[in-house]
């Protein structure tokens, strides 16, 4: 293990100089025949270590800017480390009082941070999709259970049909919900976006119909925009539809004061999903699946068997889809410990501040900018489609900085998303000058 630490320290202590991107290659340091005799597990770690560096993406630097990635903490890489020497199942507290007691305080924590309504349950999930997909479960089932229906108890086979009332932008994990599921995705009830990407609320009441989960968006994927989460939850509630929000990184705003009005009425939602690896920095894997009908959540979730005591508890394993799962608590805790409400808050602007530094010094270096930044997402393109893919593709293989594309209303941008608490303005201005400098050098269209 101490062999492991070292490597560890090593490569967070040059992390920010290294190219942050590497080719998608075969890596042979892995390959090989099983072996038929063991070896020291202090060779196992150097080998892994030598087989792996080739392949490691800088994704916890400072000049990462892909999939809306956050970094890691060091008191919450810390935490994780020692989470996988303990060791603990965070099913119940029978298997763990610790990891409970870190997940009871670090959900208490978040409820507070996010402005959600404090009786609310979090299970601690791996991601925004798990965390979507227990949400759509928990609204499947309430909604089916108020047209007389028992989803747990009789499947979906002859059930009254769901509705899944989604934006256009909304984010693929919600399709992929509704497939594992059951629903499909012919369930879903698209509803126009405004310009900047969030759902046009005036066209939402005609598309509840019968049992409905409408499902809300805190930060367009591409643009940041968040949608009038107060006004839609109002329309879902004459309709008696579950509202769920998905808040991967954009419900982060509601802990910086200046970007709370964003997620207005937030709290009138039912359920909720937010991810830790995002915004917060918390290592991978960290998700909050937030529900504000504890009994509800459990009720979809949760199972009971006469050799484990209190696994139907609301409190660890009738939150999550999994049985067995790491202690995902201790670093959350960990995070929310050393950066405290006034250091997320801090977290969050200062990436909007960045992410406004990006686009202000790329436009004046004659980049196109797709859409006004409103959290931490910027759209840049460099003419056409082809030589904008070009300029990506050249960054990427520079390696100074990576981003990746995308494609919005019909056109391919670059999209850089400002995450990671170790980015600063000299990260920024670096980055700028290398996407300028590759981008002079892409032929136009």
């Amino acid at each position: 293990m101490g062999r492991a630490a070292a490597a560890a320290i090593d490569f967070r202590a040059g992390v920010g100089e290294r190219a942050v991107g590497v080719p998608v290659e075969a890596l042979p340091g892995f390959d090989g025949p099983l072996p038929r005799a063991g070896t020291p597990p202090g060779e196992v770690v150097d080998e892994l270590v030598a087989a792996a560096g080739p392949g490691l993406v800088a994704t916890v630097g400072p000049r990462y800017f892909g999939f809306v990635t956050g970094g890691a903490l060091s008191a919450a890489t810390a935490a994780d480390v020692l989470a996988a020497a303990w060791d603990q199942n965070a099913f119940t507290a029978v298997l763990s009082p610790a990891a409970a007691a870190a997940e009871a305080t670090a959900a208490r924590w978040l409820l507070e941070l996010l402005g959600l309504p404090a009786t609310a349950s979090v299970g601690f999930v791996t991601g925004g999709q798990a965390a979507n997909t227990v949400g759509l479960a928990t609204g499947r089932h309430q909604v089916l259970a108020a047209a007389g229906w028992d989803v747990e108890e009789d499947g979906l086979a002859g059930a009254p049909p769901v509705r899944i009332v989604v934006g256009e932008e909304r984010h693929a994990t919600i399709d992929r919900a509704a497939r594992l599921l059951g629903l499909g995705r012919s369930a879903l009830v698209p509803v126009a976006t405004r310009p900047d990407g969030s759902l046009d609320v005036t066209q939402l009441r005609a598309a509840i119909q019968g049992p409905a989960i409408v499902c809300l968006q805190a930060g367009n994927v591409n643009t940041g925009a968040c949608d009038d989460l107060a006004a839609a939850t109002a329309i879902a509630r004459e309709h008696g539809a579950w509202v769920h929000v998905d808040g991967a990184f954009g419900l982060w705003a509601a802990a910086a004061p200046e970007r709370a009005h964003l997620v207005a009425g937030r709290e009138l939602a039912d359920s909720w999903a937010c991810d830790g690896h995002k915004w917060l920095n918390v290592p991978y894997d960290s998700g909050f699946a937030i529900c504000a009908h504890p009994a509800l959540h459990a009720a979809a979730l949760g199972y009971t068997a006469s050799y484990l005591p209190g696994a139907g508890s609301p409190a660890l394993g009738g939150l999550t889809p999994e049985s067995s799962r790491r202690a995902r608590g201790f670093a959350v805790w960990a995070a929310l410990r050393e950066l405290g409400a006034d250091g997320v808050a801090e977290l969050v602007e200062r990436c909007c501040a960045l992410a406004r530094r990006f686009a202000q010094r790329l436009a004046a270096g004659g980049a196109e900018i797709g859409a006004p930044v409103v959290l931490n997402q910027v759209l840049v393109a460099f003419g056409g489609d082809d030589r904008t893919d070009a300029v990506i593709e050249a960054v990427q293989g520079e390696g100074t900085c990576w981003a990746g594309g995308t494609t919005w209303r019909g056109r391919r941008y670059m999209r850089i998303s400002v995450s990671n608490a170790t980015t600063g303005e000299a990260d920024v201005d670096r980055s700028v000058a290398a996407i300028l400098r590759v981008a002079s050098g892409q032929e136009s269209p």
